[in-house]
């Protein structure tokens, strides 16, 4: 599945706020997490290998290892938010149990 346009102009929001690109900080961490939490609330989805590719395709990201700690926030955050979706609590009202 191809990125949609929101979630390529999050990507490059994370790259215009992450200053450097080499070290990712705790307060770029927190922010990353916040935007790939918004993208999913609103029902957007995105394949992680696609985001893996385009960071490592964007230009300014020469350091492995920040590109896959981006990634793999992205996979946590969709991966948690697809475990928590399917999750449903019915209330005592809705039992249907007879009472």
């Amino acid at each position: 599945m191809p990125l949609t346009n929101n979630v390529i102009i999050k990507l490059n929001e994370i790259t215009t706020m992450v200053e450097d690109k080499s070290k990712l900080t705790e307060s770029d961490v927190r922010e990353i997490k916040s935007i790939f939490q918004k993208l999913v609330k609103n029902n957007e989805r995105y394949n992680i290998d696609e985001i893996e590719f385009w960071f490592e395709n964007e230009g300014s990201w020469n350091t492995r290892e920040s590109r896959i700690r981006i990634v793999n926030l992205s996979s946590y955050i969709q991966d948690k938010y697809q475990q928590t979706a399917h999750l449903r609590i019915i209330s005592d009202d809705d039992c249907d149990c007879g009472h």
